[in-house]
Parts: C-alpha cells; sequence; structure tokens
C-alpha cells in the first residue's frame, strides 16, 4: 500500500496512506471528520470518468494512516499535505476538502502559497473561525465543543451513534438519501480511527483562519448544505465565501453535513462545473 513519511514518534514513523487513480489533471480529495479517504467514493467515480486524476488520502490518525499521539493541529495536518504533494511531485493540480478537510485547504494555502495549485474546492468547510465570539455571533459556543470532547471521552463508540444522526440527518435523509448500511460503514470508519486522534481533532474546530483566506489568490469554490447541522452555514459557508475575493458560492437547499453522500450528485454537478473552467 502507497504511504508517505511524515513524521516520527519515539521508534515508528507516521505516514499517510494514499491513493492514486487514473489520468489527466491531478486532484487530491481531502475528507471530514471522523471519516478517511474512502468518504469520497461517489466523487471518486465522477471525477475518474470526467477523466481527472484523483487522489485520496487519510488524515493522520484516520483511516489507514498511521495513529500517532500527536500532530493533531492545522500546522502539522497542513504540513502533512505539503509533503504529500511534494513526494507526489504535483504542479498545477487541484484542491477538494470536506468538513476538517476544507481547513486543511486554507492552512495550506495560507502558508505554502498556491504556485502548484490551480484551483480549490471547499464543501461544507470549517473556516473561518467556528467559535461563538461578539465578532462571531453565529459560531458555536465552547460549551458545545467540551460536551462533544467529553462524550468521545466517556465512550466514543456510543457518541459516534449519536453524531451521525446530525452528520447525515437521519431523520430526514434515512431510506431516502442514505442506508443504514452507509450509516454503519461510516460509523466503522469512526471506530477504527485513533483514540487520541479523535478527541483531539475536536479543539481544531475553532482553529482561526480568518489571517489565511485574504492570502488565497487562486479560483475558490464554496459548497454549503443550508441544513448542516455539525458545521452552521451562517458560521461557515457564508463568512469563508466573503472573505476569499472572488469565490464562487452553491448552496445546496435541505442538505445536511454529510452531503457528499446525500446529496452527492448535486455536489459532483457543482465539483465538475467548477474544475472545468
Amino acid at each position: 500500500m502507497p504511504y508517505v513519511k511524515v513524521g516520527q514518534e519515539n521508534s515508528a514513523d507516521i505516514n499517510i496512506y494514499y491513493e492514486d487513480h487514473g489520468t489527466g489533471r491531478p486532484i487530491v480529495l481531502i475528507h471530514g471528520f471522523p471519516l478517511s479517504g474512502r468518504a469520497w467514493e461517489r466523487q471518486e467515480r465522477a471525477l475518474l470518468a470526467a477523466g481527472y486524476r484523483v487522489i485520496t488520502y487519510d488524515r493522520r490518525g484516520f483511516g489507514k494512516s498511521s495513529q500517532p499521539s500527536v500532530g493533531y493541529d492545522y500546522d502539522t495536518f497542513a504540513a502533512d499535505l505539503a509533503k504529500l504533494v511534494e513526494a507526489l511531485d504535483l504542479h498545477d493540480f487541484d484542491l477538494a476538502g470536506h468538513s476538517m478537510g476544507g481547513g486543511e485547504i486554507v492552512r495550506y494555502l495560507g502558508t505554502y502559497g498556491s504556485a502548484r495549485v490551480r484551483r480549490a474546492a471547499i464543501i461544507s468547510g470549517v473556516p473561518p473561525f467556528l467559535l461563538n465570539t461578539p465578532e462571531t455571533p453565529n459560531g458555536v459556543p465552547q460549551e458545545i465543543f467540551d460536551q462533544i470532547a467529553a462524550g468521545l471521552t466517556a465512550d466514543r463508540f456510543a457518541y459516534f451513534t449519536e453524531w451521525n444522526k446530525n452528520f447525515f440527518n437521519l431523520d430526514q435523509t434515512l431510506g431516502s438519501r442514505i442506508s443504514e448500511e452507509t450509516v454503519r460503514d461510516a460509523w466503522n470508519s469512526a471506530a477504527g480511527a485513533s483514540a487520541i486522534g479523535t478527541i483531539a481533532c475536536v479543539a481544531t474546530w475553532h482553529t482561526d483562519f480568518r489571517d489565511d483566506l485574504p492570502k488565497i489568490d487562486i479560483p475558490v469554490l464554496v459548497v454549503h448544505g443550508s441544513a448542516d447541522r455539525i458545521l452552521p452555514i451562517e458560521a461557515c459557508g457564508r463568512p469563508t465565501h466573503e472573505a476569499i475575493a472572488g469565490s464562487e458560492y452553491v448552496v445546496i437547499d435541505g442538505a445536511d453535513h454529510g452531503l457528499c453522500w446525500t446529496y452527492a450528485d448535486e455536489v459532483n454537478e457543482a465539483l465538475l462545473s467548477f474544475l472545468g473552467k
């Protein structure tokens, strides 16, 4: 299996697992919490059919990547992405990130620049700043993050069952846009992730990306579901669009946070249209 070494913890290498399929212009897909690169299944099929080279990878702590006890912060996540890009010698490539993956894109572009990158898509992304403050009244209160971390600490397996209800808006989508089996697969991905990493990631959700966003100088697509219960559109999608000069903004009416599966056709249409320009 293909890996890129991104670090070291004591006697063990920290390796990022990736998959690299197809030919044509490369696009790197960055998954959300608490999933893996497999979460892009419905986008990968569409992108391969459209002639793209599709590269997915598992964030450290998730999927088949190493599960260290360190490095769960956006500077390190962006550095991991940079090492993958360098190892594969990617140029003139596109990026797409879902949820936490939107944070990798913004921090990567803010830190490493856009010399290698052609276009980027942020889908239900966590930027610009999720924490509720007087400056960000639509954000999420600190006590909610504390409750999530406490739930994961007490029994993360039980917590992920509850998490999926709001991740996919199962009261509205189960049996119509998503099956019980797909929800079970999402639970399995979460359960197999690093116990330390899943808890540590919660604090990263209120990383402040507001200084990174104005540095972005490539075309950007921002996609968000109007019914996202994990990352509210008024806290994330709309202000991210407003902070990136010239960005395109697509709101998918009624879509939940897990829209890459539940609203895959709508996501694919927006993504392929944007990439094809």
